[in-house]
């Protein structure tokens, strides 16, 4: 028999919005804005650089350890620096970005299956809440981009918590934000340890979207899927 839920939390960067797709195809599109091919033997010495720099800067970031600043420009910083006679200060870095994130922000891409799994959620009368670390300014752009704005009846941002996933404090600020029990409430996302990990010690139940097979569930999770289609048999 399944559980009766009311309310889903869900997150959007890589669980809904194709991040890493999109990613792929802004950096190539900034690579050439600034002709960096000038500096960098191969394209792939930028690029595998940014992700690996990216990813830790963001667990960082998510962990508290260094602010939205920080990482806007060390995730540029670093793999800028592997290019031969370029010099990336702090302003240049922050000029890079800004044509970075207005390249994301624009892309429609969508993770296989998120139109259908969010048109069940709806037709099924789940009340659904956006629950990001996502920058304000680009998440907002980025829902208008890949038309999913109106199937959200919240959108909670790490900015406006005051705190990331997977903090206590931002869990608090959800249910605040949302109105929603947490007996009845279930939360979607790819990440495990922002994610899920914040939404079991927020004492609610789990679905882990396992994406990424290189970062399995370290600990037992209420439902696991390997594709958006699946929640659709679960909710």
């Amino acid at each position: 028999m399944k559980k009766i839920y009311t309310d889903i939390f869900i997150d959007f960067d890589d669980t809904l919005y194709d991040t890493y797709g999109n990613a792929v195809i802004a950096l190539e599109e900034l690579f050439r804005h600034f002709d960096f091919g000038r500096y960098f033997d191969r394209p792939e010495i930028f690029y595998d650089d940014f992700w690996k720099t990216n990813v830790d800067l963001w667990s960082r970031y998510a962990r508290e350890e260094i602010t939205r600043d920080h990482l806007i420009v060390e995730r540029f910083r670093h793999p800028l620096s592997q290019g031969k006679g370029l010099e990336p200060t702090a302003d240049f870095c922050l000029q890079v970005s800004d044509v970075y994130l207005d390249y994301c922000s624009n892309k429609p891409g969508l993770v296989e299956g998120a139109h259908e799994l969010m048109d069940h959620l709806r037709q099924k009368g789940y009340r659904i809440h956006l629950c990001s670390n996502g920058f304000h300014e680009v998440q907002y752009k980025k829902l208008a981009a890949c038309g999913l704005r109106d199937y959200l009846d919240t959108i909670i941002l790490s900015e406006d918590a005051g705190a990331n996933k997977p903090s206590p404090l931002y869990f608090d600020y959800a249910f605040q934000q949302s109105k929603a029990p947490h007996e009845t409430t279930v939360m979607i996302g790819d990440n495990f340890n922002t994610d899920i990990l914040g939404a079991k010690h927020a004492g609610i139940d789990t679905i882990f979207f396992n994406r990424w097979p290189d970062h399995p569930a370290t600990e037992p999770v209420t439902h696991e899927v390997k594709n958006l289609k699946e929640i659709i048999g679960i909710l």
